[in-house]
């Protein structure tokens, strides 16, 4: 199975981060690709987007703002299949990604994602302390894994990713 591309581009508002590409983004070369994957519903039911996209419109977020990345760039079925080695290779790749690109937040979708790339626990959902930040200027937020393996409700993933959506309006509203 094949990597998927990033959609990166300088100075993004928000730079998705998840653990690896499913079988099914791999085959059809699109983030969050798994009809399973609450992704695309929550960043529209928390209010980043304007409207519900589907996988396949990745490229149009780019013009909202928004990239994709993963830890690990190898599609596997569930993230447990991921080596150690592939995450210590990942980390390094994903902070030389996102010293080069300055996006202004990094969310990892997933405690993991964070957990592996920040080599530490979180301090809960959300925005972590800055001064913990793998690169400075850049904030961390950490929100649920979107993933249908996931239990938790759509509802509660929402909810999490509301802040993040708050934070985009009335911080970057700002500085525009």
């Amino acid at each position: 199975m094949a990597p998927i591309p990033d959609h990166l581009a300088e100075g993004l508002d928000i730079v998705f981060v998840g653990y690896n590409p499913s079988i099914r983004s791999s085959k059809t070369g699109h983030h969050y690709a798994n009809p399973s994957n609450r992704f695309w519903r929550i960043l529209h039911g928390a209010g980043l987007t304007p409207r519900l996209y589907a996988s396949h419109e990745g490229d149009a977020l780019l013009r909202l703002g928004f990239g994709f990345t993963n830890i690990v760039p190898r599609p596997t079925r569930t993230a447990e299949e991921i080596t150690k080695d592939e995450y210590a290779a990942g980390r390094a790749e994903l902070l030389r990604k996102l010293t080069a690109y300055r996006p202004r937040a990094a969310c990892f979708v997933g405690k993991g994602v964070y957990e592996q790339f920040a080599g530490r626990k979180t301090e809960g959902w959300g925005f972590q302390p800055d001064e913990r930040s793998q690169v400075p200027g850049i904030r961390e937020f950490v929100g649920p894994s979107s993933s249908g393996l996931v239990r938790m409700k759509l509802e509660e993933m929402v909810e999490i990713y509301k802040e993040l959506a708050r934070w985009k309006r009335d911080e970057l509203g700002r500085r525009r």
